[in-house]
């Protein structure tokens, strides 16, 4: 295939290429084949003696004088003999060239007989791509090619044409899925602004104090939907892979994160405990993994009783490094334990929405995990409280 792409264009299709290039192949083939034949015989007739003189010589030097004598007397008509010979032999080898010519013809247009058809059977798998390729619409990528046969290397290209069409048919899935969960959580701060303003505005008795509530409650609802914008464009930016790697010390990064918290935790009446625990270091983006910490930590105090505890532990294993934030809040309903992480998941969503919480901290603390390669898990105890954890792998200086 790459000899015969090397082809002018004016040779067409690759297909015709190919059946060209198998034609020409197989034709150098034959053609140095008869060619040698021809080369061998024309040596073999020219260096035979055309007359019986060689015997005669050889019977002299043997010494059979009796039978010496006979090819003496035989030799009175050599040139004639030679004549005929050598031109029995010249028409020979001119009857082996015409037949071979012939034969050369007929071998170069069957083998581009057999070369088109045996191009057609390389590229049909080639062809059924192409036809799925162009199959294949922005909203329907669940054409697959499904290629059967022998393991080789179109088999390879198909299988993983597949894989790609696959992973592409599941981010658009996700983004499919993304903006619908996004636009159903904006439609509702939506409406009640809407709501609100209508009402204000087709009532001719409203006063300033109707305004002024139909403004609050708007303002309210224009915060929540900032909230909002601002955790999915959070969301958006951590699903693109990031190119910020650098040894990090989750340590270090717990314990500024608490830090920062500690204000908070006060106002709320929680106490903020944490593990001080050095060279525990993983491969990632420390801005990414301090939010992922900070939102695990905003959702513990949230959750946590006034004068209640939340502690921060950091550990590691062979493989991993790992960070948990464990409250002593109402815990997870056990149908909601596979559900936290997903996007706009919400405990009691009519408070949610109340206090303005998009529903997407979790989502986003899962992503960042993913994202360097490890994982979060959650264990809880309904009316005991949750122990998140996230878990990345160890960063091993060779």
């Amino acid at each position: 295939v790459g000899l015969a792409g090397r082809f002018p264009d004016r040779f067409g299709s690759l297909r015709t290429r190919l059946a060209l290039l198998y034609s020409i192949v197989l034709f150098a083939l034959a053609a140095v084949m008869v060619g040698g034949i021809y080369l061998g015989l024309s040596r073999a007739l020219s260096e035979q003696p055309t007359s019986h003189l060689a015997r005669f010589e050889q019977l002299a030097q043997e010494g059979s004088t009796d039978q010496a004598s006979l090819s003496v007397d035989q030799q009175e008509d050599r040139p004639w003999l030679v004549i005929f010979e050598e031109e029995v032999n010249r028409r020979a080898l001119e009857r082996l060239r015409a037949y071979s010519f012939t034969a050369l013809a007929g071998v170069f247009l069957g083998s581009l007989a057999v070369g088109w058809y045996v191009a057609g059977l390389v590229l049909r798998p080639i062809g059924r791509i192409s036809a799925v390729a162009r199959e294949i619409t922005a909203t329907d990528l669940s054409r697959r090619i499904e290629l059967g046969g022998s393991s080789d290397e179109l088999r390879d290209l198909a299988d993983t044409f597949d894989e790609m069409l696959d992973r592409l048919d599941e981010a658009f899935e996700g983004q499919r899925r993304f903006v619908q969960e996004a636009s159903h959580e904006l439609r509702n701060p939506l409406a009640v602004l809407r709501t609100n303003l209508d009402v204000v505005m087709a009532d001719p008795e409203a006063g300033p104090e109707d305004f002024r509530a139909a403004g609050r409650v708007s303002l309210r609802a224009a915060e929540r939907m900032s909230a909002l914008v601002d955790d999915l464009l959070l969301y958006a930016h951590h699903e693109r892979p990031d190119s910020r790697r650098e040894p990090i010390d989750v340590g270090a990064v717990v314990g500024e994160t608490v830090e920062d918290f500690a204000a908070a935790a006060s106002r709320s009446g929680v106490v903020l405990d944490h593990d001080r625990i050095a060279g525990l270091e993983v491969v990632g983006d420390a801005v990414a993994l301090r939010r992922a910490v900070a939102n695990l930590l905003s959702n513990a105090i949230r959750v946590s009783a006034e004068g209640g505890t939340v502690r921060v532990s950091v550990g590691r294993d062979e493989e991993m490094v790992w960070a948990s934030v464990i409250d002593h809040g109402p815990g997870i309903a056990v149908g909601d334990v596979d559900r936290v992480f997903q996007r706009f998941w919400r405990g009691d969503r009519a408070s949610a929405r109340e206090a303005g919480r998009s529903g997407l901290g979790l989502a986003i603390v899962r992503q960042i995990a993913e994202g360097h390669g490890g994982r979060s898990t959650v264990r809880s105890v309904e009316g005991e409280g949750a122990t998140f954890t996230l878990w990345l792998p160890r960063y091993v200086d060779s």
